[in-house]
């Protein structure tokens, strides 16, 4: 059967928008991957492997050391009600969009734990390295290096062998050497982060009201919002935004939907479905992540119909 020429570029054009969805998501970011939180899967990615800096994404590792740390039977269980004390040296990172943490101020780790997630403050982050870091002990280094060493010893947990961190905040123009990760590093420290119920619900909460004591100012109340600007949108629950000059704009979210529920033989298999998204270095990261997003569970669809395959490829 012939099939009309108006009808032939149709078919061309329409074929040609389809090759081309992953080649311009790609270039409106440095980097990106599309990943199956339950099995570390990539879907899809872009320079994946790239070391790029990442800026606060940092702070998902700072939380996760801290949560650790407080679930440890070497801690006693820490309560992370307990309070640590802003440092004087936590001023120099300090910025007009954080809290405004003065030194002396008192704030339990769990509110820290808030505000470094949620509103991305650095002192925070600081903060709980200092205090944590002590608590772990490390000879001769400072409480802040035993801490960022906890950073990279998860990192080195969990498979992430193109990671470098150097803070707990993120910050890369502090230090003589730079920090970095890549997206599928990071698609890896996601996946752990969100496999854990509390930092789920620190980093769904849009707005949180935190308690600060002492200090100049005495006690006081603050009311936290959170620099994702997707939580809710499309199921999106979380993760974290992150920015610096080197960085770029980037975010991490994660979207669940209902468990996928199958009979083989007399078991009844429950997969989860989760996805995380990683973006570094976008212009427009919030727009990039809902385009991956959406992409990301087209993806997952085929995927799964191919029965989840270790070396199924997503179609260019």
């Amino acid at each position: 059967m012939l099939i009309p020429h108006f009808f032939k570029t149709f078919l061309i054009l329409i074929l040609l928008g389809l090759a081309t969805v992953s080649s311009t998501l790609a270039v409106e970011a440095a980097a990106y991957a599309i990943s199956d939180s339950t099995t570390g899967f990539i879907l899809d990615e872009s320079d994946g492997g790239k070391k790029l800096q990442i800026g606060s994404l940092t702070k998902i590792a700072t939380a996760m050391v801290v949560l650790d740390w407080s679930a440890s039977k070497g801690s006693g269980g820490a309560d992370l009600g307990a309070l640590a004390s802003v440092p004087d040296s936590a001023l120099r990172i300090a910025t007009p969009e954080g809290v405004g943490f003065e030194p002396g101020d008192s704030c339990s780790l769990r509110d820290l734990l808030y505000a470094l997630l949620m509103q991305s403050d650095n002192v925070a982050a600081a903060t709980v390295a200092e205090h944590v870091g002590r608590a772990l002990g490390g000879g001769n280094t400072s409480p802040t290096v035993t801490f960022v060493a906890q950073m990279n010893a998860l990192a080195r947990k969990l498979g992430m062998t193109r990671t470098r961190f150097i803070n707990p905040h993120g910050l890369d123009r502090l230090e003589s050497t730079l920090p970095y990760s890549t997206a599928e590093d990071l698609s890896k420290l996601t996946a752990y982060a969100m496999a854990n119920s509390a930092f789920r619900f620190y980093v769904s909460q849009k707005e949180r009201k935190i308690s600060i004591l002492g200090g100049v100012n005495g006690q006081r109340e603050y009311l936290l919002r959170n620099t994702n600007e997707l939580l809710g949108v499309s199921d999106i629950d979380g993760v974290k935004t992150g920015s610096t000059a080197r960085a770029g704009q980037c975010v991490i979210i994660s979207s669940a939907k209902a468990p996928e529920s199958r009979q083989q033989g007399e078991v009844h298999i429950v997969t989860p479905r989760r996805l995380n998204v990683v973006i570094l270095g976008s212009p427009d990261r919030f727009n990039l992540a809902v385009a991956l997003l959406n992409r990301g569970w087209r993806l997952y669809d085929s995927w799964s119909a191919a029965g989840r395959p270790s070396r199924w490829k997503a179609p260019r």
